[in-house]
């Protein structure tokens, strides 16, 4: 990772003290020092002053500034921890913030060095089974033997800047049209940007009342698109005109507290079976038919009761097996036909929690997951031993600020099944600069294959998106939206007179008013205590563009 040299570090002079006692010393000398600076004849007059007047009350004592170093994460004195410009110092009496183990800090983390340290295969048992050979006969074929050359999106080619009014909390490419880009807020607004033509954005600012946490297309109209939120709603939204359908409401009665209110997380579709599948933040399942939008059944619990369930994914290849992931630690596979309380095929443990369960995009044979631990976790046979991972990869996701969770994604046009893509939470000092980087990520051996910055971009970037056929990255960082594409080689920028410069769109401020709110604004979506079908607002403010 690079690093600036000594040379371009700013320097500063700090005052420190030698010693505890020198810090004493000075700070009980300086009253001295007061007293032999006035003459003795004052000093003769403020002691008559106080004779002649003994109910005035006395000045109070100096205030003494102690220069000691005193850490702010242990309290004690001779060390300290924080940002220190742009590099982040650990407290060497804590365990190392980045690999959670004690005896070294985050600078000195041989994780932090080689991200590959320590990746060791876990041990083969019980991997010689029926099923195994039923994988190697059916879908082996489809992974070459020969791994291709990763190509990835390293350059910055346009942005919204401040597109939303508050963090961005997901994004999904549209499935046919290659150039849509969707993204949800935690305000509950959605967002629709066609980053060909940047201009041509819209977001719809009353399909939900808080944090959008899914966006998943109706698998008959693709300009329909399925959200599910917080507020624990799940709508089905008319891209086009804004008019959005309620399918569920687990809260009709509106707040009755923290204990009864019902948020929505994990969603995905079963493609054959035509199923929306959402949970909850008490552990449980519901099932939606997409073609009544209609409930199926009963909520079914899928994970520990009041556990909440952040994520839910179907097998590609088999829709009918479930993965999903929560709060409770674990990861759990689910036969989708017979689902219940004991009908669990798997349960895949963690340190923490899991913030995301993924099968792989072609062949849904191996399992990506995300926990807190500062872990990624490889599984690369679900028809294997799933008792322990096959490979644990270190990496900076734990974050103790209010931020999306960070979540490693497949991509989806990699045939070897092994590239993946993450934010990192820890910022790198690059040329004095703190930039939070975008990595990508060989699952197969755990080396970092790139790591993407760019000087403009000094926020961190939990949300990122791989484009399904093109080499271009979708990133949310903040409230802003940002396009990566692959840097061209050099025999390809000869072919071309010019090259095409970033361009950033600023949206600006606007007031509330005539139906039009401002970015900043905390304004609720308007509900329908029926259900029916409501319009959203498109909140169509002022932009100005700015070419770098």
């Amino acid at each position: 990772m690079p690093f600036a040299s000594s040379s371009l570090r700013p320097r500063f002079l700090r005052r420190e003290a030698d010693s505890d006692e020198e810090s004493e010393t000075s700070s009980s000398g300086g009253e001295d020092d007061l007293e032999e600076d006035f003459p003795e004849e004052a000093q003769v007059e403020e002691d008559t002053a106080d004779e002649v007047a003994p109910g005035k009350r006395k000045k109070p004592p100096p205030i003494t500034i102690s220069l000691k170093r005193v850490c702010k994460v242990c309290k004690q004195s001779g060390h300290e921890a924080g940002f220190r410009g742009a590099t982040y110092i650990d407290c060497p009496r804590k365990p190392c913030f980045l690999c959670k183990t004690p005896g070294h800090t985050t600078m000195s983390c041989p994780h932090r060095v080689a991200m590959e340290h320590g990746v060791i295969p876990a041990p083969a048992r019980n991997t010689k089974t029926p099923l195994d050979y039923i994988f190697m006969r059916q879908l082996k074929g489809k992974i070459p033997k020969i791994k291709p050359v990763y190509v990835i999106p390293d350059q910055v080619d346009c942005g919204l800047i401040r597109f939303h009014s508050r963090r961005v909390t997901c994004l999904e490419f549209h499935p046919t049209k290659s150039n849509i880009l969707l993204s949800g807020d935690k305000k509950g607004q959605l967002g629709i940007w066609n980053y060909d033509k940047q201009h041509e954005r819209t977001i719809y600012g009353s399909i939900h009342s808080c944090i959008v946490n899914n966006i998943k297309f109706s698998l008959g109209n693709d300009a329909m698109a399925y959200t599910s939120s917080s507020d624990g709603t799940v709508s089905c939204t008319d891209m086009e005109t804004g008019i959005s359908t309620l399918l569920l409401d687990l809260n009709p009665d509106g707040w009755n507290g923290p204990a009864s209110w019902r948020m929505l997380y994990g969603m995905d579709v079963n493609t054959e079976k035509g199923v929306l599948l959402v949970a909850d933040n008490f552990g449980y399942l519901y099932l939606l038919d997409v073609r009544s939008n209609v409930k199926i059944g009963e909520p079914i619990l899928v994970h520990k009761k009041g556990s909440k369930v952040v994520g839910l994914h179907c097998n590609p290849v088999q829709p009918d097996v479930l993965l999903s992931c929560g709060n409770d630690h674990f990861a759990r596979i689910w036969d989708a036909r017979r689902l219940g309380t004991e009908s669990c095929l798997a349960s895949l443990a963690h340190g923490r929690v899991v913030n995301s369960a993924y099968f792989s995009p072609l062949t849904g044979n191996k399992i990506l997951t995300t926990s807190q631990d500062n872990r990624i976790r490889v599984w690369d046979s679900i028809f294997g031993n799933l008792e322990y991972p096959s490979r644990e990869i270190v990496h900076s996701h734990d974050f103790n600020r209010h931020l999306t969770p960070f979540r490693a994604e497949w991509d989806p046009k990699d045939p070897s099944e092994s590239l993946v893509v993450i934010g990192r939470y820890i910022s790198e000092n690059y040329d004095g600069v703190a930039l939070h980087p975008i990595d990508f990520i060989d699952t197969s051996t755990g080396k970092l294959v790139a790591e993407v910055i760019d000087t403009d971009v000094t926020t961190i970037s939990p949300v990122n998106k791989l484009h399904p056929q093109d080499h271009i990255l979708a990133t949310g960082s903040s409230r802003t939206l940002l396009i990566w594409k692959a840097r061209q080689e050099d025999w390809e920028a000869k072919k071309q007179p010019e090259k095409r410069p970033k361009q950033f769109i600023f949206r600006r401020n606007e007031k509330k008013s005539n139906g039009k709110f401002d970015s900043d604004s905390g304004g609720d979506s308007d509900y329908d205590s029926n259900g029916k079908k409501r319009k959203a607002k498109k909140c169509q403010g002022k932009y100005k563009k700015l070419v770098c």
